[in-house]
């Protein structure tokens, strides 16, 4: 099982291309369900969690082609062959659940395995049952799978949920492309992940209406076109990359990246004494003040903090010049990290859903644990500003969802490698 090591080596120089957004990816494969023509993904990431997609969307019938290193995906789905995702694949990452919506669209059935992913808390399908049963559809568990069917062609429905769930707005928009009449979910989600899938499934034909909004309204069609389409860039791999010069120091240039993907969080790095501005090619993040001040920050939906942010913010907060309280209100169990960074001298307090962080003036190298995918960066960037060397095992779930993270620190100064124990 391979580890990081990352030796603390000073400021940080140079420049960061940001790569298409894997949640957006993962939301965009199978829309290739909806349609017989092919569905042709720029700009993907190369990532395991991209992988166990094609797996799945594959062992439904799916072609799909990797071009120019991965980084462009065909997918053509004009002889489906099953419904059925197992769970083999679908326990390996929760965005396996999105092709329950297009399934069922596209054959009037689908019997998918209760969804997999990071460990941390509660992901409840009620939403996504609840969305797709006001479409006509009836849905029952059984022996860890839902079984959905509708008789005949989906008919519109109106929905509101009871929370913004990213997951559940995308399998419901996915469905009501197709459904017969005019669909309006409330509550909807509004991150940008959102507002991209929206994006190629109109120019697939698709007519829907208030993306980025609260209120989506879906006009049902009869058939969806194939189309090409870029992937966003991951806002969430911008962000972290932000944190980088703040907490070793330096100048970063984000190559891609754009200040209306981050919400809250610009503002927040801002407070902290980042000097972070637009440029013509993406953004620019400075560190002009030795001093980290605290902020304190509540995790929200978009365009709220975002919850996969937390952990790699926690890291600089354990530098900040006094103390900060950083809030979790949409995953518990999500501070899994914290006893990690403790370990590395941190000064944490976990009670509930709110870690206090007081700041210290250095933190030391140590070996460590990644316990998810957004933990195990937040180990390699305080490992960046540590005295010495930290190791960071199980740095599988780095795989996950960033591409390339050694090399990319690598090429900003960084003295991290990847070895396998």
């Amino acid at each position: 099982m391979d580890s990081i090591i990352v030796t603390g080596n000073g400021p940080l120089k140079g420049k960061i291309s940001i790569t298409g957004a894997k949640n957006a990816c993962l939301a965009l494969m199978p829309v290739t369900l909806l349609t017989d023509e092919p569905v042709t993904l720029t700009n993907a990431p190369i990532l395991s969690d991209i992988k166990t997609a094609d797996a799945l969307l594959s062992s439904l019938g799916t072609e799909v082609t990797f071009l120019n290193g991965g980084r462009v995906l065909v997918l053509s789905s004009h002889n489906l062959n099953s419904s059925h995702a197992d769970y083999d694949i679908v326990r390996k990452m929760r965005a396996s659940n999105l092709v329950l919506g297009p399934l069922l669209a596209r054959t009037g059935e689908a019997v998918v395995s209760l969804p997999g992913g990071c460990a941390i808390g509660a992901r409840p399908m009620d939403l996504h049952i609840g969305a797709l049963e006001s479409l006509g559809a009836s849905i029952e568990l059984k022996d860890g799978y839902l079984h959905a069917k509708s008789k005949g062609r989906l008919k519109a429905g109106t929905f509101t949920m009871r929370m913004a769930s990213v997951g559940a707005t995308e399998n419901f928009i996915m469905a009501a492309t197709l459904a017969n009449g005019t669909s309006i979910l409330k509550n909807a989600a509004k991150e940008p992940e959102i507002v991209d899938l929206v994006k190629c499934l109109r120019s697939m034909g698709a007519q829907i209406q208030g993306e980025g909004s609260s209120r989506i309204e879906i006009q049902g069609v009869e058939s969806l076109s194939g189309t090409t389409h870029p992937v966003v860039v991951d806002r969430i791999e911008l962000g972290t990359y932000m944190i980088a010069p703040a907490i070793a120091g330096g100048e970063v240039d984000l190559i891609g990246g754009k200040k209306e993907l981050l919400g809250k969080f610009w503002g927040c790095l801002q407070r902290a004494g980042l000097d972070i501005s637009e440029t013509s090619d993406g953004i620019k993040a400075r560190k002009v003040d030795d001093l980290i001040k605290p902020v304190n920050v509540k995790t929200e939906v978009y365009p709220g903090f975002a919850t996969d942010l937390q952990a790699q913010f926690m890291a600089l907060m354990c530098l900040a010049d006094g103390t900060s309280h950083l809030e979790e209100t949409l995953f518990e169990n999500r501070f899994m990290h914290a006893p990690e960074l403790m370990r590395m001298g941190a000064k944490i307090e976990v009670q509930g859903g709110i870690a206090k962080v007081q700041g210290v003036s250095r933190l030391k190298g140590a070996p460590v644990m990644a316990t998810d995918l957004r933990a195990s960066v937040s180990l390699i960037l305080a490992g960046l500003a540590a005295d010495g060397e930290t190791k960071v095992a199980r740095v599988y779930h780095l795989d996950r969802g960033y591409e390339n993270l050694v090399g990319k620190l690598s090429d900003v100064g960084a003295n991290i490698k990847r070895i396998s124990d």
